[in-house]
């Protein structure tokens, strides 16, 4: 294990950068490795795209399969979660009335995506908004499950949420959902690499997550799982070969998603050597030891502010982000003057709140929290 993990990041060593949480940040060794790929892909792209695809995809998922335990043959590689996810939304069976329950929560992209299905269908996108400071697993899920009604067919929750950074109890709401008939839609964009995940444990029938943030993957490396007996009612975004397939392979699912069309596949090729990587450099404990820096930086930002916190017990709610209510303030402004500092870190609206949102990688350390305070305490005085 290399002791001086920051070193082996390609970040500008001038920049305080705090938000690996938007879209990761590589290693130098995987993006060597992933170069290699694509000079591999230059030199014969027929062997590379064409005649081995199958194969190499077969291995790669196989490894992600693994490592997020689940069957290989229920997952396909897509460049991001969002289009994975937009693929599910115009592919469900949705009739008119029916609800779709979420969280207020959740990420602004895929807000979008299901508003404009459920307009399209003339069904209702019913938002839990839960009380803050969340304090227990168990009031969440009771306030949540309270808005189940008989016309609920459809569960879309973060696993991990984007602006406020909470770890939400998604096992026990999949089994909810499944006791009622209800289709449950996870999405784990923040989890692989950053939190243990188990697809087989937390049992949903859809799920999506990103490998390119905290999995330390090159960017455009994302998946979807589906469960088998869903896969059939699912239509590719783009029907290309795979669609009736002259050479049909051990599932639709798969011919339908895997390839579809001239697409660079080395970011999901990579994903068995990035996996490597991480067991190597025992991420396990280094994410623990992030954790627990986030959970102290978190305490000494909050101290700058009188303001209500998103939660209480912070260790059952948080992995390695945080997100801080801020005084009343331009938020764009304040991004601004941040960033005039070096400190690369994410400032947004959320639910008229304003909130500041810092993430804690290998590479950060104490230092970075205090020079964030500092200029906190600047721009705020």
């Amino acid at each position: 294990m290399n002791n001086n993990l920051k070193e082996l990041f390609l970040l500008d060593p001038k920049v305080t950068y705090l938000n690996h949480g938007s879209f990761g940040a590589s290693p130098k060794d995987i993006m060597d490795q992933y170069f290699k790929l694509q000079l591999k892909l230059e030199r014969q792209p027929i062997d590379f795209l064409a005649n081995n695809i199958d194969e190499n995809l077969k291995n790669a998922r196989k490894s992600l399969s693994k490592y997020i335990n689940c069957n290989s043959s229920d997952l396909v590689f897509f460049p991001n979660p969002s289009t994975a996810i937009n693929m599910i939304a115009k592919s469900l069976v949705i009739k008119k009335g029916d609800q779709f329950l979420t969280t207020s929560h959740e990420y602004g992209a895929l807000i979008k995506t299901w508003k404009f299905i459920c307009d399209y269908h003339s069904a209702k996108y019913i938002e839990f908004d839960p009380t803050l400071p969340l304090v227990s697993k168990d009031d969440f899920l009771d306030q949540f499950f309270n808005k189940i009604t008989d016309k609920t067919k459809f569960i879309f929750i973060s696993h991990i949420t984007s602006a406020t950074a909470l770890i939400f109890p998604v096992k026990e709401i999949c089994d909810e959902a499944r006791k009622r008939g209800i289709i449950s839609i996870i999405d784990g964009a923040h989890v692989p690499g950053h939190i243990d995940l188990s697809i087989s444990e937390i049992n949903p029938d859809i799920y999506v997550g990103a490998c390119h943030k905290w999995m330390l993957s090159p960017k455009g490396c994302s998946f979807l799982y589906v469960k088998k007996d869903i896969q059939e009612m699912l239509k590719p975004l783009v029907i290309s070969w795979g669609w009736e397939s002259d050479s049909p392979g051990e599932s639709l699912f798969l011919d339908h998603n895997q390839w579809q069309g001239t697409n660079d596949i080395s970011p999901y090729l990579i994903t068995p050597f990035v996996i490597d990587f991480l067991k190597n450099n025992n991420w396990k404990k280094v994410a623990k030891r992030c954790k627990k820096t986030n959970l102290q930086s978190r305490d000494k930002v909050l101290e700058l502010f009188d303001e209500k916190v998103l939660c209480r017990n912070a260790e059952s709610w948080l992995g390695q982000m945080s997100s801080i209510i801020l005084p009343d303030c331009n938020v764009l402004q304040l991004y601004k003057y941040l960033k005039s500092k070096n400190i690369e870190v994410p400032t947004l609206e959320w639910n008229d709140i304003q909130i500041l949102r810092f993430s804690i990688q290998a590479y950060n350390n104490e230092e970075d929290i205090s020079r964030l305070i500092k200029y906190l305490k600047i721009f705020f005085n």
